[in-house]
This record gives structure tokens, sequence and C-alpha cells, in this order.
């Protein structure tokens, strides 16, 4: 009675440190001495045990039916023999014997032990699995453990956990024992137990960041709406606020910029741009261009399209470091965003401009240039005498200067120049 009391204190031991449900330990417990009981009576031997988890007793029956000739010792009992046990059994019935545990012997004692330590073991990466899968999307805090094929492992006090090559932030350097957070980003069943994915490169481990910084974020007072992030370099988040009385950015930001500050530390130095999320397409581009000025848009609706013109001085901060800022901003806001500087968007303006008078000028019957070689329209194009009132201001000179124009053909276009031909009437 003793020591099945002590079984049982082991019990709430186990089921205190390490989280184990005692009942799952119990049925451990009985599975695994009706296993032994089957070594020494036969596999195909009807039996079950019980632990009482009050008095600690465990006992083990037997069950066999009754018959007039045995023919299976494993589940046959005479009638003589039943009637020993129950005096008014009868041929048919069922009956069962208590099992005394001692029987087994060495083998079936070390069989025993071998399934309570699988059922514990079954038992413990069950009650790890349960915990940690509940918990995804979560950012939780561990400790370098070691490293294996690239991979971080990570002390989480219950279990060990994993961060993946492609989840790490590249330049980021750890050593054994240095603390590390990180976003719970999957736990995954396997032949080992219970694995626990890890990420430090997830968007949502940013927003979850943010979540644990700024108070207003947590109680939903202020919504990240999007997120856009290149891990390591940098980051952009759109936030608007459900209180009119309450800043977004502000609130993101913190007094002194302590909020963003926190997120930028634990990213270990990662840029991060907040800007207020908008309805108006055409300003919430703009800012997320942030820092560089916008001086004009262009949108093109049906394929969420746009051009965005800005200072010359202000191009490679608008499309930033390999382009960068102008990627992140594209995914921020979900448009297709085109950045040109102004003498660029001035340049392809003027050269629209050439090009659509020049195809005027070429579809019109009688126009000025009919008969004229297309690289002679080329060259006067691109010397900006693309039409009659030009070629009539020009001197012989500059259009002697041209290319594959003769004495003849500068005539023709005088002429043509003086009358108006080909000119568009008004």
């Amino acid at each position: 009675m003793k020591a099945n009391q002590e079984l049982l204190m082991i019990f709430s031991q186990l089921e205190r440190e390490k989280g184990i449900d005692k009942d799952a330990l119990v049925e451990a417990i009985e599975a695994a001495l009706v296993t032994a009981a089957k070594k020494v009576y036969g596999s195909g031997t009807d039996i079950y045990a019980r632990l009482d988890q009050e008095s600690g007793r465990i006992e083990i029956y037997r069950r066999r039916q009754v018959t007039l000739q045995v023919e299976d010792q494993a589940t046959q009992i005479s009638l003589l023999e039943a009637r020993q046990l129950d005096p008014e059994v009868m041929p048919g019935d069922e009956v069962e014997s208590e099992i005394d545990a001692n029987e087994f012997g060495r083998i079936a004692a070390q069989t025993a032990k071998q399934v309570i330590v699988q059922k514990l073991r079954e038992a413990e990466r069950e009650m790890v699995y349960n915990n940690y899968s509940g918990r995804v999307g979560e950012i939780i805090n561990g400790i370098v453990h070691g490293f294996s094929r690239g991979s971080i492992i990570v002390d989480l006090g219950k279990t060990e956990a994993e961060l993946p090559p492609k989840e790490q932030v590249s330049r980021e350097r750890y050593k054994q024992g240095d603390r590390i957070k990180a976003y719970i980003l999957d736990v995954k069943q396997n032949a080992k137990g219970p694995q626990v994915i890890l990420s430090r490169t997830n968007i949502d481990f940013l927003i979850k960041l943010f979540d644990l910084e700024v108070p207003e974020v947590a109680e939903g007072i202020v919504e990240i709406r999007s997120a856009a992030r290149e891990p390591g370099g940098r980051s952009k988040i759109a936030v608007v606020s459900h209180d009119p009385n309450v800043d977004p950015v502000g609130a993101c930001v913190g007094v002194k910029g302590s909020r963003v500050q926190a997120v930028v530390n634990e990213l270990r130095g990662e840029r991060i741009d907040i800007i207020p999320w908008l309805l108006d397409p055409a300003i919430f581009v703009s800012n997320a261009l942030s820092p560089a000025q916008v001086t004009r848009v262009i949108i093109n609706e049906s394929e969420k399209a746009m051009e965005v013109i800005v200072a010359d001085e202000e191009l490679s901060l608008a499309i930033g470091k390999n382009g960068q800022n102008v990627r992140l901003a594209a995914r921020l806001t979900g448009w297709n965003i085109t950045i040109k500087s102004e003498s660029q968007a001035e340049e392809e303006k003027a050269a629209r401009k050439v090009a659509e008078e020049r195809a005027a000028s070429e579809t019109q019957p009688g126009g000025i240039f009919d008969g004229i070689p297309e690289k002679v329209t080329e060259a006067l194009a691109e010397a900006g005498l693309a039409d009659a009132q030009s070629i009539a201001a020009a001197t012989d000179e500059d259009l002697l200067g041209i290319p594959g124009l003769g004495p003849k053909t500068v005539e023709k276009l005088r002429e043509r120049a003086g009358t108006g031909e080909g000119t568009p009437k008004e």
C-alpha cells in the first residue's frame, strides 16, 4: 500500500513539474500493466487493469469464457475452476479473476517500465504540442541553446524551438546563451515530437512588436491597416485611428520617438516609416514614398498604376537604395508605382508632342512632308522642324544642314510652308 501511495505522489509531482495530466499517467500505468500481463498469459488474453487514484491500489483482471472442455487456455476456463470463483456461473458465461502483479517476473516488469516511459513521453509531447499550437501568432522569449545546419535552436523552457535560416535576418548574429525574441510561426508534429518553428523575418513579427509597445494598437484604437517589410533593412506601416482624438502616427511614434525606437532596437536598427492610411490614393502613395517629396501624380485607375513625378534632386531619395523605397511603397499601398523626375517627365512630354505632330502631318493628304524620305523627316523632327510654321521660320542654312535634304527639296518645303499646305485648318 505504501508503495502505491508513493506512486500517486510521483504522479502529482510530474503533473506539477511537467504539466502532464494525472489521468494520462494513470492510463499509461494501466496500459503498461496490461502489456506486461499479456507477456505472461498470451497476447490473445482479455486483460484489463485499474489503478484506484484514491488508495493507489492496482488491480489486474483476466476475463475468460466458461466452457465444459477447455481448448484455449488464454481465453477459456473450465466450469469446475470457474465455480470456485463464482458458484452460480454457467457454461458460456464470462468470469473475471484477479492477477497478482508480482507473478510477472523481471521481463514483464521491464516491459511495463518501457511502456510507462513511452506513455509518459507521448503525454509530454502532446502537452507541449497543445500548449504551443494554441500560441501560433504570438511573440515568445527564449535563450539560444545551439546551432544545427544553419538553424538556431532556442530553449523555450519546456521545449526547444527552431529558427530556420530563411526566418533569420541575414545581418543578425547570435551566440549560445543570448536572449532572443521571435514570432511563433508554426507548430508541427513529427516522429521526434512537436517542432516549434520561429521567425524574425515575418511581417507579423513587426506588427506584433507594435502591439506590445503601443497600448492604442493593443486596444484596437489604432489599427495597422497595411505593412511592408524588407527584414534588416526597412519597413513601412500604414496606420489609422478609430478615435478622432487619437493621432495614429503620434501614438506609434511615442514621446520623443520612444515607442518606435523600442521596435527599432528589437529589430537591430531596421528603419521604420509610419504613415497615415488614407482613402485618397494619390495622397496615400505620396506619403508612402516618404521621405521623398512628390510634385504630382498621374493615376491609371483601370490598371491600378500611378506615375509619380518628383523634383530632379528627389529622384534617388524616392526610388531608394536598390529601389527599396518605391518597392516598399508599392507593396504597402497596393499600387504599381513608376517614379520620374521633372526633367524626365518634360522630355517625355516634348517627345510625345513631336511624335503626335509628325503623325498628324504624315496622315494629312498633301502634307508638307509628302514624298520626303522618313529618315529626313525624323531628322527634321529632331531639329525641331516638325511643321509648316517651323519650316517657314527656319533659315536655308538650318534646312540644308539636315542630312539628306538638298536645295530642291528645301525649295519644295519652302513653297509648301509659304502656302500653308499641309497645315491643319482652323
